[in-house]
C-alpha cells in the first residue's frame, strides 16, 4: 500500500508538472519537436519521406532517449545535424532522388497539432527542421524531446513510441 501511495503521489506530481510545463508562454516551451518536411507533395516525394523519417527517427532515438533535458537534447541534435543530413541523403540516393536534405535547429511558429491523443497547442517551438530538397510538400512531425517519435505514422499503420516516464513506472514495478 505504501509504495502504491508514493506512486500515487509522483503520478500526480509529474502530471501537474507537465501540465504547467505544457502551457504556451509565448516563446518557450517543454518540447522540441521535429519537423520532416518533403520536397512536395507528389506521391513519390511524399513516399521517400517517410522513408527518410524512418531512418533518420532511428538514428535520433539512442541520442534524444539518453537526454535528461530539452538544453541538453538541443546541444546534442546540434552536434548531430550533419549526421541527420547524411543519413537523409543516403536514403534518398538509395531511392533514385538527386535533390539533398538540409537539417536545422530553430524556432518556429506551429499551429495546434493532433495526433494519437498528443496535442500541441499552437506556438513558438525549438524545432529540427528537416528540409529535403525545396521543402515545400507536406511535412512530418513528432517530439524529439520528451522522446515521443511516432514510427509507422502513415495512415493505416500502428503508432509506437518511447516514453522515459513509463520506462522508469515499469522499472520501479519491476523490483517489487
Amino acid at each position: 500500500m505504501k509504495k502504491f501511495c508514493i506512486v500515487f503521489a509522483f503520478l500526480f506530481i509529474i502530471i501537474v508538472t507537465a501540465a504547467l510545463a505544457a502551457q504556451p508562454n509565448g516563446t518557450e516551451t517543454a518540447y522540441l519537436r521535429m519537423h520532416v518536411r518533403a520536397n512536395s507533395d507528389s506521391a513519390a516525394d511524399q513516399a521517400v519521406k517517410y522513408e527518410v523519417r524512418d531512418a533518420v527517427v532511428d538514428y535520433l532515438m539512442p541520442i534524444a532517449a539518453s537526454c535528461k533535458s530539452k538544453e541538453e537534447a538541443m546541444d546534442a541534435l546540434s552536434g548531430a545535424l550533419a549526421g541527420i543530413e547524411a543519413e537523409a541523403e543516403r536514403v534518398l540516393s538509395e531511392h533514385g532522388f538527386s535533390y539533398g536534405a538540409h537539417a536545422s535547429l530553430r524556432a518556429e511558429e506551429f499551429p495546434t497539432r493532433v495526433y494519437e491523443g498528443v496535442t500541441l497547442e499552437a506556438g513558438v517551438y525549438d524545432a529540427l527542421i528537416l528540409e529535403l530538397g525545396e521543402g515545400e510538400g507536406a511535412n512530418w512531425w513528432c517530439v524529439v524531446y520528451p522522446p515521443l517519435c511516432f514510427s509507422g505514422a502513415a495512415e493505416g499503420e500502428n503508432v509506437q513510441f518511447r516514453s522515459r516516464l513509463l520506462d522508469i513506472i515499469r522499472d520501479f514495478f519491476a523490483g517489487e
